[in-house]
Parts: structure tokens; C-alpha cells; sequence
């Protein structure tokens, strides 16, 4: 294959998929609040949770959900939002509000409320904090009353640490007659404004006066915005099943004060409930709240990753399966074009260019499965190693000797993956991160075997990104992509790590600025960060 036609193949996939993507402005936060949900079940409050969902190329994809308050008509979320604001772009979003009954926490079988549907633009025009309160209609047959959603946008300030914090209380007042109190603590932060931003809620522990909460892991930018005096109010609530809870007390304090309990020490609060401050003559408190814990986790950006001497092993696997069709006919996805590249093409170049820059020896180790291999036409893995340019040279010269069959088996190519992790895992240095790009047209046929082998590579230094080419039906991938719930292994062993990712290429195939490429090497930045 001569250059020219390398250069075509370079030059479409950059001008079909941008490979130099609109860079993101900057990061958002989103906090959502509901006001006025109706009772559509007379023995019991709703148990409402918020869908948000991005619109990508015609279609709602979901990016996160909210937690699900038991009985409430006014929820006030504690899960925080996380999105990318590009300013040239407009990003469409799309809040759905569902009521989960309390024996279930799946959509499938929740109760659709509603939905509101706006831009991120809209929400956040002004990229500093402030309000957008915005009518949420009812989609319901016999119900059509308003309601308020009300989505708070604020900017991210360039600290990404985290801290985590372990909260528990002692001889916390009792407000139920007939058992202890059912505590839960929230936490609040004071902004500019004097308005105030939940940051975090607490589970309940259900009777008891000494409660000892679960260690939570909240963003600083959350927490205080990166303002280590900034004032936090904290309240603790006995929890009743009608949602009407029960004040108990509340105290004020700061991140800075909070670092005290660094280094195996505590730090206490009284609770004060100020009606008993003044009408009891010798009150005291309204019980004691503990911090044990209090843990700073350092959040490295991927170039300080790469600037540490972490190497990228990337790893391209190519789905040589029947169901792609005969490469000699047109309609075939692996269909050799003189002009215009296929989808695999398009799709390996637009990864490979970018992957190289981060990989030393930039030779990529590409696997093919499902083929039979000449001369005994065995069903085998076809495995080289070339740059990026010889994968692709590789990969048409392979087409015309290989008879392409079956199965679309995938386990191999990850265990074979995740055995060089995990060698790396037990070396001294431990400096590569293994990432496996899998293209693939359809149905995955070793679902057990491969659901087993991504919960062994979840302990190990690597991730695994799936590209599905076509139009087939992708509910499997949607499955290993763990959207949809944790996977689990066909023994119930759940991962340890989502380290799986799901792009249907059809999605990225007709976009300029929003770059399939860059998709993939956020996915990258993402799993080595978490890692």
C-alpha cells in the first residue's frame, strides 16, 4: 500500500472524527433540587431520583443519577453532577424524574413522573453560581400539576483533590417514643451569597444514639471550594418514614478545622438544638458529633502521570468474524475501499495517532480473532506487533488470505492482556498501564467467559474499551460497560473497578467537533487517574 493512500486514510479519519477536538472550557457542577411532587399513592410519599442525560447525535445517552430520598415531596439531592461545559457547543440536557418504590432501585420498574429538558447554557450561562429554577411538567395520564426543578450550576476551581471523612456521634437525644432515634447527618456549605449547597448526606442508622456513619469521599471543590475557611453547617436529623425528621442539632465549623483530625486523631462538635439552648435552663447539648477520620487524596492530572514515567501499553484487538461480511463485497465492513477507509480504519487511526504519543516504543501489539489462518484455515488469534502505520498496512495485506468465521470470542484477548499486567503489577517499578481497544461488529459469544475475565483484570493495571463498528444490536457491551448496574462474574464476584467502556462508533462516525478520539483518550485519562 503506497503513502498516498496512508495519507487519505489519516486525513479522513481526522476530518470525519476531529481528531483536534474543541477543548473544554471548563468543569461544571450541577445540583438538583425538586419543589412541589405530588402523592400519587395515598398510603405513601413518592421516592423520587433524578436522571440526567446528554443528547449525542440524536439520541440520550445517561450520564449519572441521582440517590433516592424515601418520602418526599421537597427532595434536595446530595449527589453532585460533574460535566464538561464547551462554550461553542450546545449541549442539550434532559432531567427525568422517576419515583423508585422502596423494593426496587431500578428503573425498569420505577414510576416516570416527568422530564425537563434544556441546555447546559442555559443553566449555567454566567459560569459562576446560580440558580436556574425551571418548570418541570408531569407526563402523566391523569395527573398534569407543575413542579419546580431547580438545577444550581457552579464552576470548578482548579484543586481536584478529594478528602475523606468518617463522621459518628454519642448520646445523640432520643426523639422517638417507642425506640431510639434514627440518625443521619448532613452537611452543609455557607457560598458568598449566604445561601447554602448540600455537599453530603449521610446514611441512617436505624435506633441507635451512638451512630457510627460510613466513610464517604466528597471533592474539595465540593466540600468548600477549595476555601479551607469557609464556613460548613452541619445538621443531624432523626429520620421518620413519613419524611417529616426531626431536628436534632446542628453545629458550624470549617475544612481547616476538620484537618485536625488528620494523623489518627479526632475532632468533636456539641450539637446544639438552639430552641433547648434557650428554653431549657441546664441544657448542655443535644449530644456529641465525632470526626475520625479526616483524609486528603491527592488527585493526579494524566500529565503528571506521564511526567512520573508512567508508560501507555496499548493493545488493538480486530474483530475478523463472518458477521462482518465478505471483504470483496462492498456492503462488508471490513470492505477495502481505495478511497474511503472502512470503519475499522477509521477507528484504529483516530486511536492510534493519539495513543502513540504516549507509548515509548510506539509498536502496538494487535490481535485479530475469528479468522481461519491459511494454510490449515484453523480458526486462531492472529497476533503482530507494528506502529500504527504498520497495523494498518498489516490489516489490509491479512484480509485477502484470512477466510473470515467464528466465534466472537473476546476472553482470550483479555486474559492474554491481563497476564502482561499483571506481571507488570509485580515488578519493582510498576510504571506501565495497560489499555485493550477492542473493534468489534456485534454479539459477543463467550459472555461468561468474558464477564469473568474483566472482574480478574479489574485488580490488575488496565482497562478495557470496546468500539462497536455497525449497526447491530450492542446490549451485550451495554452490559460490560456496567451502566446498566456492577457487573459480576457468573459466580456473583462483582469488579473491582468499572474498567470497561462501551462506544458504538455510529455515534462518533458523522461528528466535527465533538471528537471520537478524544472520547477515547478521556476514557484513558479517567481509568489511569482512578487506578
Amino acid at each position: 500500500m503506497d503513502n498516498p493512500t496512508i495519507n487519505n486514510i489519516y486525513e479522513s479519519a481526522a476530518n470525519t472524527l476531529g481528531l483536534f477536538s474543541s477543548p473544554c472550557l471548563t468543569k461544571v457542577e450541577l445540583r438538583v433540587a425538586c419543589k412541589g411532587i405530588s402523592d400519587r399513592d395515598a398510603l405513601s410519599k413518592p421516592d423520587p431520583c433524578v436522571v440526567l442525560k446528554m443528547q449525542s447525535h440524536g439520541q440520550w445517552f445517561e450520564v449519572d443519577r441521582t440517590e433516592v430520598i424515601r418520602s418526599s415531596i421537597n427532595p434536595v439531592f446530595s449527589k453532585v453532577f460533574t460535566v464538561d461545559f464547551y462554550f461553542e457547543e450546545m449541549q442539550r440536557l434532559r432531567f427525568e424524574l422517576h419515583d423508585i418504590s422502596s423494593s426496587h432501585n431500578g428503573l425498569k420498574e420505577a414510576d416516570f413522573l416527568g422530564a425537563m429538558e434544556c441546555t447546559l447554557g442555559q443553566v449555567g450561562c454566567s459560569l459562576t453560581e446560580m440558580c436556574s429554577s425551571v418548570p418541570l411538567a408531569f407526563l402523566c395520564r391523569f395527573i398534569c400539576v407543575a413542579l419546580q426543578l431547580q438545577v444550581t450550576a457552579e464552576e470548578l476551581s482548579g484543586n481536584h483533590d478529594y478528602v475523606e471523612l468518617s463522621f459518628s456521634a454519642r448520646k445523640l437525644d432520643d426523639k422517638d417514643f417507642f425506640s431510639k432515634s434514627d440518625p443521619f447527618l448532613e452537611i452543609f456549605r455557607i457560598n458568598d451569597d449566604s445561601s447554602s449547597s448540600l455537599v453530603h448526606r449521610t446514611e441512617t442508622v436505624m435506633n441507635n444514639l451512638n451512630p457510627i456513619w460510613k466513610t464517604f469521599k466528597v471533592s474539595l471543590n465540593t466540600l468548600c471550594s477549595g476555601d479551607n475557611d469557609r464556613e460548613l453547617k452541619c445538621i443531624v436529623w432523626d429520620w421518620d418514614s413519613n419524611g417529616k425528621h426531626d431536628f436534632i442539632g446542628e453545629f458550624q465549623t470549617t475544612f481547616k478545622e476538620m484537618r485536625g483530625a488528620m494523623d489518627g486523631r479526632q475532632v468533636q462538635w456539641e450539637c446544639i438544638n438552639p430552641k433547648y439552648q434557650v428554653k431549657k435552663k441546664n441544657y448542655r447539648n443535644s449530644g456529641i458529633v465525632i470526626l475520625n477520620q479526616c483524609k486528603i487524596i491527592k488527585m493526579h492530572s494524566f500529565l503528571d502521570y506521564i511526567m512520573g514515567g508512567c508508560q501507555i501499553q496499548f493493545t488493538v484487538a480486530i474483530d475478523f468474524t463472518a458477521s462482518n461480511g465478505d471483504p470483496r463485497n462492498s456492503c462488508s465492513l471490513h470492505y477495502i475501499h481505495p478511497y474511503q477507509p472502512n470503519e475499522y480504519l477509521k477507528a484504529l487511526v483516530a486511536v492510534g495517532e493519539i495513543c502513540q504519543d504516549y507509548d515509548s516504543d510506539k509498536m502496538f501489539p494487535a490481535f485479530g480473532f475469528g479468522a481461519q489462518i491459511p494454510p490449515d484455515f484453523k480458526v486462531q488469534v492472529l497476533h503482530l506487533q507494528h506502529c500504527i502505520q504498520g497495523v494498518v498496512d498489516a490489516y489490509q495485506n491479512c484480509l485477502p488470505k484470512i477466510q473470515l468465521y467464528g466465534p466472537t470470542n473476546i476472553a482470550p484477548i483479555i486474559q492474554k492482556v491481563a497476564s502482561s499486567a499483571s506481571e507488570e503489577m509485580h515488578t519493582k517499578e510498576a510504571m506501565e498501564y495497560f489499555i485493550l481497544l477492542i473493534l468489534t461488529d456485534g454479539v459477543i459469544t463467550d459472555m461468561a467467559d468474558t464477564r469473568e475475565a474483566i472482574v480478574h483484570a479489574s485488580h490488575l493495571p488496565m482497562s478495557v474499551i470496546i468500539v462497536g463498528i455497525g449497526n447491530a444490536d450492542f446490549s451485550d457491551m451495554q452490559m460490560l460497560d456496567g451502566d446498566d448496574g456492577i457487573l459480576r462474574s457468573p459466580k456473583g464476584e462483582p469488579v473491582l473497578r468499572d474498567i470497561v467502556q462501551f462506544v458504538p462508533f455510529r455515534n462518533f462516525k458523522h461528528v466535527s467537533l465533538s471528537s471520537f478520539s478524544c472520547t477515547f483518550i478521556i476514557r484513558v485519562v479517567m481509568y489511569i487517574c482512578i487506578y
